[in-house]
Formats: C-alpha cells, sequence, structure tokens
C-alpha cells in the first residue's frame, strides 16, 4: 500500500517535465556564455584575500606599532576595484544586481522578459559598447604611457587596473547576450528561465 505523501510525489514529477530539445539547446548555450563571468568572477573573488591582508596589516602596522606603510591604501583600493569590476559580470549571470523587485515580481514571466530585452537592447548593449570602446583607448594610453598614479607617495603603475576596465565592458556584453536568450525564453514560453530545473 502506497504511503500517505506517494500521491503527492506522482503529481509533482507530473508537472516538472523534461525539457524541450530547443530549449535544452538554449540552456546549453546560455551555460556557454554564462562561463567566462563564472570563470573570472570566481577567480577575482580570491582578490579579497591580499585585501584583507593589507587591511590587517595596515591596522596593525599603524595603531599597534605606530608604522604606517605608504602601500596599504593603494593595495586595497585597487584590489577591491579590480574585484568589484571583474564580479560584475558573474553577479548579472545571477541576477543579484540590485533592482525593484517588489515592483518587477509581481508581473507575469512573460512580461519581464519582455521589459528585461527591452532594456537589455535599448540600453544595457549600447552603454556597455561605449564603455568597453572608450575604456580600451582609455588602458591603451595608460600603457603606451606607462602611467603612475600620481596623488600617491608610492605612485604605483595604474595601467593594470585601467587594464580591467574593458575586459569588464568585454564580459557583461557576453553576459548580456546570454541574459537576452534567457528573456526570449520568458517571452516565449511564460516561465522563468531560472526557476527551471537545471539540466
Amino acid at each position: 500500500m502506497p504511503g500517505p505523501g506517494r500521491g503527492a510525489d506522482v503529481g509533482l514529477a507530473l508537472m516538472v517535465r523534461a525539457p524541450s530539445p530547443a530549449e535544452h539547446r538554449l540552456r546549453r548555450v546560455t551555460a556557454l556564455l554564462d562561463l567566462p563571468g563564472i570563470i573570472v568572477g570566481k577567480a577575482a573573488a580570491w582578490l579579497i584575500v591580499p585585501m584583507m591582508f593589507a587591511l590587517v596589516y595596515e591596522v596593525v602596522a599603524r595603531f599597534a606599532f605606530n608604522r604606517p606603510t605608504i602601500w596599504a591604501y593603494d593595495a586595497t583600493y585597487m584590489l577591491y576595484a579590480a574585484m568589484f569590476m571583474l564580479g560584475a559580470a558573474y553577479a548579472l549571470g545571477r541576477d543579484a544586481h540590485v533592482r525593484a523587485d517588489f515592483l518587477f515580481n509581481v508581473l507575469s514571466p512573460r512580461t519581464q522578459g519582455m521589459i528585461d530585452a527591452a532594456f537589455i537592447l535599448c540600453l544595457f548593449f549600447p552603454a556597455m559598447y561605449l564603455f568597453t570602446m572608450v575604456t580600451w583607448d582609455y588602458a591603451a594610453v595608460s600603457w603606451r604611457r606607462g602611467e603612475r598614479l600620481p596623488s600617491s607617495p608610492l605612485m604605483p603603475i595604474i595601467y593594470p587596473l585601467k587594464t580591467v576596465m574593458p575586459i569588464t565592458g568585454a564580459l557583461l556584453l557576453i553576459q548580456g547576450f546570454s541574459e537576452l536568450l534567457k528573456s526570449g525564453f520568458a517571452i516565449a514560453t511564460n516561465r522563468r528561465f531560472r526557476q527551471e530545473p537545471a539540466v
């Protein structure tokens, strides 16, 4: 005799249908497009370790030994800036950026997809394209000049950090294509892409 939860389990199994071949292909394509942001984002997360080391070292040196450093501030803000920028595409892929969810979530998945697609096409892609092109030139000039940060007594090189900017733009553009496909899925099926079971 089946247990009391058997009927509910069977009903749930019937509700979760296998993805169609087209949906399966779409999920494979978006997973491929998500991959650069995931790899770079997870690698960039490790920048928190040297950043925390620099902060702790500076605090101890300054307040315990009255020997402040000239490098900890520069190291900290450069590492944080790189971590923040390189993690942006990863956060976009996880739908972790801030937005007015209390308004957005009352809409149907199809309407959400239409709004997302419109913003991606009309605002996101043009802005990220311009950002990438402008910062590419910005970084290239910095490399040619061997630019250093004049506001710091250490005068560290700044061109590696400026190079992170066009890399971030390129990663966000790639992630944007993935998000556009996910929006298209919501428009076509009236289902949220991220709520589906992993395949």
